[in-house]
């Protein structure tokens, strides 16, 4: 089980992953959180089916809603009861999934 972490070393992680990105991932309430937009609901669908798959690979799974071309999706470790390393490791697949998507 991965660890909860404290909140320098959020920040620290929060902060690289927004480095590379011009929507940026927020923080609160233990939770890291995004919305993305796509042109269409087939290429959110899309999207939300290859984050699934990756979610699975790591056993950790995003609280996400999905309203017509909008994915809102937020990250948290329940066991932990707060954020983990795994939840950067998905964010960042989330944001190759994304690049992808949209390229």
């Amino acid at each position: 089980m991965s660890s909860r972490m404290n909140q320098k070393d959020i920040e620290k992680q929060l902060r690289e992953l927004n480095s590379k990105i011009k929507n940026k991932w927020a923080y609160s309430e233990d939770r890291i959180k995004k919305e993305f937009k796509f042109d269409d609901f087939n290429e959110a669908l899309d999207f939300m089916v290859n984050v699934g798959r990756h979610a699975e690979e790591l056993d950790h799974h995003p609280d996400w809603c999905n309203v017509y071309n909008k994915v809102s999706i937020e990250l948290t470790t329940h066991s932990a009861g707060g954020i983990t390393d795994l939840d950067f490791t998905l964010a960042s697949k989330i944001e190759e999934e994304f690049d992808s998507t949209r390229s």
